[in-house]
């Protein structure tokens, strides 16, 4: 077995259970492994810590997946764990429509992992050498426990770079999903209200598809947006218009900068809500709000998505500025007794950090601002404790006066 032995006291985060070891952490590698392989993780005594999977070309040169000394990451172990990742997320999808991420990476214990479930579809991402290694395991794995009518892989170019993997797309197994897939959020144990029919793009959408994690904040925000007159920021299919319309809003302003994805929006307002008023604008959010700041136009209720802002450390002194921008602007297009709810889904900045933005923003704006609700993401998009990484979306719906 190729082992790795870390620096004196770079070995806690490894005792705690934080599954990353990066490159400046290791003192001595001990034998050649090949990207992918399994690796053993010994303390600068010797004593045996952990066992994961090696990268060579990434900064974190290994991620753990086990703690026990006794546990082979063989096949068994493999298809184990995403058995144990599904059966997590029995009680929140219940029929063949339902979208719902079955696998969460780091956080379910298979780093580098996602698998999402578009009804009878499932898509993939394989962000790791070591899962990348294991792709016919885990595809054998997925259709022997959830037969779906096909695997469908969108791995994300970005990370794939950083990690030293080729950029892949494209059918794994079975069928190929169709252009436009209809499928309906997960709904929480016990949780009443309706859940509705909502197009997805597995092949030419964002992610895998569509943005799972706010599956239950749309319906939250929605509540809130009877008679009113909505403006959704970044508003990509229209998720957060498709609640607010069923919920009864006056009229609705969606702002994107891509088309395709208006007019995958256009199409989901139609099919649930075709006799609310809603103009679709293709844009730059920032540029457009600008604009109705100056032509004083207002808003009952505004909604901000925006994509992740900090993709590095180096960017979140950037990625601050324009959270605080984007946000100023909404402020000052409230009127009195307005609601912002407004969301952050890039992980280097804190839900602190984040409410301090918003506060800043509040203060530039001269507006009185409460925070009526905290969103953060959905329950099948859960958060290990020893990897504070996977909580990265956070969110304040705030009344403004």
């Amino acid at each position: 077995m190729v082992q790795i032995v870390l620096k004196a006291g770079r070995e806690r985060p490894i005792q705690q259970r934080h599954p990353w070891v990066f490159s400046g952490a290791i003192d001595t590698v001990r034998g050649n492994p090949v990207d992918g392989a399994i690796v053993d993780v010994l303390g600068p005594d010797g004593a045996w810590l952990a066992r994961g999977f090696w990268s060579s070309r990434s900064q974190i040169r290994l991620r753990v997946a086990t703690w026990d000394a006794a546990q082979p990451l063989d096949d068994h172990w493999l298809r184990e764990a995403i058995a144990r990742a599904v059966r997590g997320r029995a009680g929140l999808f219940s029929d063949d429509e339902t979208a719902c991420r079955l696998v969460f990476s780091e956080a379910d214990g298979l780093p580098g992992l996602i698998v999402d479930r578009y009804g009878q579809y499932l898509a993939i991402q394989l962000l790791t050498q070591g899962m990348a290694a294991r792709a016919d395991v885990v595809v054998g794995a997925l259709v022997a426990l959830l037969q779906p009518r096909g695997i469908y892989e969108r791995s994300d170019p970005e990370i794939c770079e950083k990690e030293g993997l080729p950029t892949h797309e494209g059918q794994r197994w079975g069928e190929a999903p169709p252009e436009r897939l209809i499928v309906r959020p997960i709904m929480l144990p016990g949780m009443c209200g309706e859940r509705p029919p909502l197009l997805a793009d597995l092949r030419g959408g964002q992610k895998t598809g569509f943005y799972l994690d706010q599956a239950i904040n749309r319906a939250r925000v929605g509540a809130y947006c009877r008679g009113a007159e909505v403006l959704d920021g970044f508003a990509y299919t229209g998720g957060f218009s498709v609640y607010a319309a069923r919920a009864g809003a006056a009229a609705l302003t969606l702002i994107d900068s891509s088309g395709p994805a208006l007019a995958l929006a256009r199409a989901n307002l139609d099919l649930n809500s075709p006799a609310t008023p809603a103009e679709l604008i293709e844009g730059d959010v920032f540029r457009v709000l600008r604009q109705y700041r100056a032509t004083g136009r207002r808003f009952d209720v505004i909604i901000l998505d925006p994509p992740k802002f900090a993709h590095s450390q180096a960017q979140v002194e950037r990625a601050s500025r324009g959270y605080k921008d984007i946000n100023l602007l909404a402020l000052q297009l409230l009127r009195s007794g307005g609601l912002l709810a407004t969301f952050s889904c890039s992980g280097l900045i804190s839900a602190d950090l984040f409410q301090k933005i918003v506060f800043g923003a509040a203060l530039d704006a001269r507006r009185d601002t409460q925070i009526v609700e905290r969103f953060a993401q959905a329950p099948d998009h859960p958060v290990l404790l020893s990897f504070p990484e996977s909580e990265y979306l956070k969110g304040l719906l705030c009344r403004v006066w």
